[in-house]
């Protein structure tokens, strides 16, 4: 767990995590010393006790942190919404934007849960648990009301937000196409997988409706 700094403290703890996300991000947690990432942030090794306890407590901070801020921000694109499509699809387009602009901390949170210790590691997986559980409810929710069909919410659950996931492993902002593409592409996998077929024909025939009339 982080120490307690004053104020004047706070931009050096701010910075010895960023230095910590960079590293563990380019060479592993267990590979990264104190050592370089005291020198990264220009400090003594022993200066680096004054904000973390040790290089575990640096690593759980990052990842509960991460874990915290995608909780918060995915609450925030989901709120008033209570469709469950119009609600997948703020899901879905919340998920991939957030994993595009964050790939180290979703590369850290995802690979380097095996290097926390137990208690560490139970507290994100429970985090994790509560993330994925904002989609199997909307997919619970869309099964309900005749919107989606979907034999196991879990199943579906894990198989979306890996695919979604993988994304930043492969996106790069200087490619081919943006990210209002990729989502759209993306948005569209993911609801033709789950919508019930009347559902979706009438949806896409109110797109194609909309289309014709912009024309």
């Amino acid at each position: 767990m982080a120490r307690t700094v004053g104020s004047n403290g706070v931009r050096t703890a701010q910075a010895i995590r960023q230095a910590g996300v960079k590293l563990i991000y380019q060479h592993g947690y267990e590979a990264m010393s104190l050592r370089q990432l005291a020198a990264e942030v220009g400090l003594q090794s022993g200066s680096l006790y004054k904000y973390f306890e040790n290089k575990q407590s640096l690593l759980f901070d990052i990842v509960r942190d991460h874990m915290d801020d995608l909780m918060a921000k995915a609450d925030e694109a989901l709120a008033g919404l209570t469709d469950p499509m119009d609600r997948l699809k703020a899901y879905v387009g919340f998920h991939l934007r957030y994993h595009m602009t964050r790939k180290a901390h979703v590369f850290i949170a995802n690979m380097e849960i095996r290097s926390l210790e137990d208690e560490h590691r139970g507290e994100v997986v429970a985090m994790r648990r509560r993330y994925e559980g904002l989609l199997d409810t909307i997919l619970r929710d869309g099964a309900a009301q005749g919107a989606f069909k979907v034999v196991d919410p879990r199943v579906s659950t894990y198989a979306i937000i890996s695919m979604l996931t993988g994304i930043c492993m492969w996106y790069r902002p200087e490619g081919r196409l943006s990210q209002d593409e990729l989502v759209a592409i993306y948005t569209d996998l993911v609801t033709a997988g789950v919508a019930e077929p009347e559902a979706g024909l009438a949806e896409g025939q109110a797109r194609a409706e909309a289309q014709r009339a912009r024309a």
